[in-house]
């Protein structure tokens, strides 16, 4: 209990910086007090200076190695950055964190970041410290700790791409994650869906619009951009498919872990997991996976228009926050392509697809370093993990292929409700998650 209330007691340290996208103050912040942390009590040597990037850009990276003086390095890879919260509906301040007790769920901690992914954090932070103390680590240990991950890695994915690698070849790149998904088997994933995100957005002008809000009492001879908008969005993905532009068949490869999978993976605890009482598609539990691996779906996260909530007016501007999700093997500039061509209709004159940021699906295999190690973690604590092609997340792993040949995501423990009102993480499960994380550095 020691070692958790120290774990508990350094969460609830980096709970209250408000490290949100767009907040750069409170990730330099944050990030500067990480660093020192390391510094103090790993006996660190930072290799990339949080005080020597502009913060005024993007969030810092963290970049620290405990050199025991080993031949062989792990990398431990995190985040700092989280989601915004509201206050409203928690039964602790998102930025501040406390204890309750649930009785589905037994102790818990609740805060924003309390599963995702501050808790992982403070927990393989201590998990180092005290292995590194107790002169039990074997290899050296690199820290990367970025606070862009909600919003594409552009930093991190700019700093690995660097010549020479500011990391040099390691056994194994591993971001340490409570991946008891709803208190279910834990999952090991080999690899990861990449991303494109940005925006489609109408502005009023030559095409029709009005070039700022007017009354909506012209909507019947005066073009309105969010109708623009919503057309545009159909023609690119039409409403019936959910954003689904390709599916790709899943490969020997795949369909031999996917047919272990389907056995063990139960689509009505998912569904309970997810919040949701159906699913969009209709088929037998392979086939349904093999859809979600295989799909490259454009998800729409919002929709606005300016001004916003101006029920009285027809808008200069109509805007739609985009995700396009694209497994390894789909080819995402193809797809932007052919999205960019069917807007070239003169029919969506004024419609510009804004791009911020792109990345592609990796994967790797079941025998590249790190994975029977991270499954060994989960047998010592009695745990089956479910074994997938990939994931259908998205996740830099590419970025991470000249340090290592596998960039994995694993670690036991139960968390819950991330992105959401009252994220949590069970405090059994924070002690399961260190254990399987000591586990899997002691295999090395």
């Amino acid at each position: 209990m020691t070692h958790l209330n120290a774990t508990l007691a350094l969460l609830r340290q980096i709970t209250p910086f408000e490290s949100v996208a767009g907040n750069l103050a409170q990730q330099q912040a944050l990030a500067q007090w990480l660093e020192e942390w390391m510094v103090h009590e790993l006996d660190a040597e930072v290799v990339y200076p949080v005080s020597e990037q502009r913060a005024d850009v993007a969030p810092p990276l963290v970049h620290i190695r405990v050199d025991i003086g080993a031949p062989e390095t792990l990398v431990l890879y995190n985040m700092y950055d989280v989601m915004p919260a509201a206050r409203d509906g928690w039964e602790a301040d998102p930025f501040v964190g406390g204890l309750a007790h649930w009785a589905d769920k037994g102790d818990v901690f609740i805060a924003r970041g309390a599963e995702n992914n501050k808790g992982p954090l403070a927990g393989m932070l201590m998990v180092v410290r005290d292995l590194y103390h107790a002169g039990q680590l074997h290899t050296n240990i690199e820290i990367l700790l970025e606070g862009e991950e909600e919003i594409g890695s552009g930093h991190l994915r700019r700093y690995l791409a660097q010549q020479p690698c500011p990391i040099d070849p390691a056994q194994a790149v591993l971001f340490p994650s409570l991946c008891e998904y709803g208190g279910g088997a834990p999952r090991i994933y080999l690899g990861f869906t990449g991303m494109s995100a940005g925006r489609l957005c109408v502005k009023g002008g030559s095409w029709g619009g009005p070039t700022a809000a007017i009354h909506a009492s012209n909507a019947a001879w005066i073009a309105n951009p969010a109708w623009r908008l919503v057309q545009a969005l159909s023609a690119i993905a039409p409403a019936h498919a959910n954003g689904v532009l390709h599916t790709q068949p899943i490969d020997e490869q795949a369909g031999q872990l996917l047919d272990d999978l389907a056995l063990t993976f139960n689509l009505a605890d998912e569904l309970r997991f997810r919040r949701s009482e159906k699913l969009l598609i209709a088929g037998d539990t392979y086939s349904s996976l093999a859809w979600l691996l295989g799909s490259a779906v454009l998800n729409i996260s919002d929709l606005a228009s300016s001004p916003q909530g101006g029920r009285g007016v027809i808008p200069w501007q109509a805007c739609a926050e985009l995700a396009l999700r694209t497994p390894p093997g789909i080819d995402a500039d193809a797809l932007l392509h052919r999205i960019r061509d069917r807007l070239q209709n003169p029919a969506f004159e004024g419609v510009e697809l804004q791009l911020d940021d792109s990345y592609p699906g990796h994967r790797f295999t079941m025998d590249d370093p790190g994975v029977l190690e991270l499954m060994t973690s989960y047998h010592q604590q009695q745990a089956r993990p479910q074994i997938w092609p990939w994931a259908p997340g998205c996740a830099p792993a590419y970025a991470f292929a000249p340090v290592a040949p596998a960039f994995l995501i694993g670690g036991l423990g139960e968390g819950g409700n991330a992105h959401g009102v009252n994220e949590y993480v069970t405090l059994r499960g924070l002690q399961r998650f260190q254990q399987s994380l000591r586990d899997w550095l002691l295999a090395f």
